[in-house]
């Protein structure tokens, strides 16, 4: 009998159905470190939790000290210093984004046969359709392009920024629940013969400091404004988590699942965040910044309640989540990032390497770098009259970097700073100091979806 195409094409994905997990992949904005309930802070956050105590708990996890070039580690296990990403975050009225050259995490889920999906936080360029989500992997994007909106008009600078697949969508509700429904909404339609790659990144719990008023209610007893709306906001996204959870396990997915909960940065002080006992947080590289709480469930693989102790960076996800799925990886560039898919579960030790930040505030010419490697962190300060200030902390005697003892230890000082002079040497020949106020002539536009250019489809 002779067997049609359509037929070996549905038998090939049932058997990739059958062995390959699913991978969510949920992102908290602006998180402090010390905030979770699994992290010991004082903000019930029970789905979140479940993560961490039915999986591993990420404790030494490191990401970038703000929203963009995390988002481009992420998706590229690339540093962003390659690519001209490292320094700031892409405003309204940036022109460019995550270089069409630069493979994503999502393409290479895509090409391996699963179905693809971005619900929340773009953030890695819109002014050209060739850096939207759907020219990047996904088959599907809903959510906002900006660093953050309105939670209840869903617009940046008056302008909506609010779509689902390039077209702009004007409706009711908050946030964080639209979110977590469209989530809900896009894993219940989906293909079932398909494995689903799902990005989950919340605007939550980035500033404006909005919550429903019965959320707002709930933490009357916290006397701080921004602390009291940031609980609620934080409680919100734990409730939309949840509701994800649930829903994959009322279908039977959840136990095939890995799922992997991490925030883009350190908590904002400012508007409420606690990093404590670390020291600073959001736009600096200090270790509050740079930080963040995150957990990896997967009960077949990973053991309840565990901790992974060894430093993991977000550049680090794309080639483990490849290994742990089975996944080719197919970028043709090399990763910054390595596969601790071993290290995971089978506690095999992986080698040591560099890690980089570097941080710009505001539109001002004050910038941070740094390099760990060992024991060893150098911070790089650079102020706004070009004065350059070391300061040498050895992490592990001293975690929140209350003592600088570069004057004592010049040998390593010169060592790290050789390192971390050959990394920004990486950096392309280009503008560094993106724009950070708008060109006197620009305004937001009524609708950001309608800005973007012709791109090419994603397959």
């Amino acid at each position: 009998m002779q067997v049609s195409r359509r037929q070996i094409l549905a038998s090939g994905l049932a058997a990739l159905q059958q062995r390959a997990p699913n991978v969510l992949l949920i992102l908290a904005d602006d998180l402090g470190s010390a905030d979770t309930g699994f992290a010991g802070g004082g903000i019930p956050t029970p789905n979140i939790d479940r993560i961490a105590l039915e999986g591993a708990r990420l404790a030494n996890f490191y990401c970038t000290p703000l929203c963009t070039p995390t988002r481009a580690s992420l998706l590229t296990g690339r540093n962003p210093v390659r690519y001209g990403l490292i320094y700031s975050v892409i405003r309204p009225w940036s022109p460019y984004g995550l270089p069409a050259g630069e493979h994503t995490m999502a393409e290479s889920f895509r090409d391996a046969g699963y179905r693809t999906a971005i619900v929340g936080k773009w953030h890695l360029g819109h002014t050209n359709r060739r850096f939207l989500p759907n020219a990047r992997g996904f088959h599907h994007f809903y959510g906002h392009v900006n660093a953050e909106i309105d939670y209840f008009t869903h617009t940046k600078l008056d302008g909506l920024d609010w779509q689902r697949n390039g077209k702009g969508v004007r409706e009711e509700g908050y946030a964080t629940d639209l979110l977590g429904a469209e989530a809900v909404r896009w894993l219940e339609s989906r293909d079932r013969a398909r494995p689903f790659f799902l990005y989950l990144p919340f605007n939550a719990v980035h500033s404006p400091m909005q919550a429903p008023e019965p959320l707002l209610a709930k933490y009357n007893a916290i006397g701080n404004r921004n602390r009291r709306a940031y609980a609620a906001m934080l409680d919100a996204m734990d409730t939309a988590i949840g509701r994800v959870l649930a829903s994959l396990e009322a279908d039977g997915s959840l136990s095939n699942t890995i799922v992997v909960f991490l925030s883009d940065n350190g908590g904002a002080l400012g508007q409420g965040a606690r990093n404590g006992p670390l020291r600073a947080g959001k736009l600096t590289v200090y270790e509050g910044g740079v930080r963040a709480c995150a957990a990896i469930r997967w009960p077949a693989h990973l053991p309840p309640g565990t901790s992974f102790t060894q430093r993991m960076s977000v550049l680090d996800l794309f080639p483990t989540l490849c290994a742990a799925a089975g996944v080719k990886p197919g970028n043709r560039l090399p990763l910054d990032g390595r596969n601790l898919w071993p290290a995971l579960t089978r506690g095999a030790a992986a080698p040591e390497t560099s890690l980089f930040w570097a941080a710009k505030r505001n539109e001002t010419q004050d910038k941070q770098h740094a390099v760990l490697l060992g024991d060893w962190k150098l911070v790089e300060s650079v102020s706004d009259d070009r004065k350059t200030t070391l300061e040498l902390f050895h992490l592990v005697e001293d975690p929140a970097e209350k003592n600088n003892v570069a004057s004592a230890n010049q040998d390593v000082v010169a060592r790290l700073r050789h390192e971390l002079d050959g990394w920004k040497n990486l950096h392309p020949r280009a503008d560094i100091d993106s724009s950070m106020i708008p060109h006197p002539g620009w305004s937001a536009p009524a609708d950001y979806a309608t800005v973007a250019m012709d791109y090419e489809p994603a397959r």
